[in-house]
């Protein structure tokens, strides 16, 4: 009966610690999340509901000189007309690259 509670501690244990990595900022599904939570309004699996011809994917972002992790995070903190902007305070930096790392990773 010890034993069995004490294996059962030590997985309960380590679930929690898979757990618990896995939602702090690790690699993984963070940037998804936040940009589903910061960006999927405007841009829905990757397009542009404000202006069609600037759409997240890579031909697109390419034409439009966006084309690495601090492209896209510049973007966001200096956007054009029509587009929210996201400073250091609403997304900092390391959710920004998140984002932008999801973005080139997916579109």
């Amino acid at each position: 009966m010890k034993k069995t509670f004490i294996l059962l501690s030590l997985f309960a244990f380590a679930v929690f610690v898979s757990v618990a990595i896995g939602t702090a900022g690790g690699e993984g599904n963070n940037g998804e999340a936040l940009f589903k939570q910061h960006c999927s309004v405007c841009h829905p699996d990757g397009g542009n509901i404000v202006n069609p011809q600037k759409t997240l994917h890579k031909k697109d972002r390419e034409a439009n000189g966006v084309k690495t992790t601090s492209d896209i995070v510049n973007k966001m903190r200096s956007p054009g007309p029509g587009m929210t902007q996201f400073d250091e305070k609403t997304v900092p930096d390391k959710y920004a690259k998140e984002i932008a790392g999801y973005i080139l990773k997916t579109f």
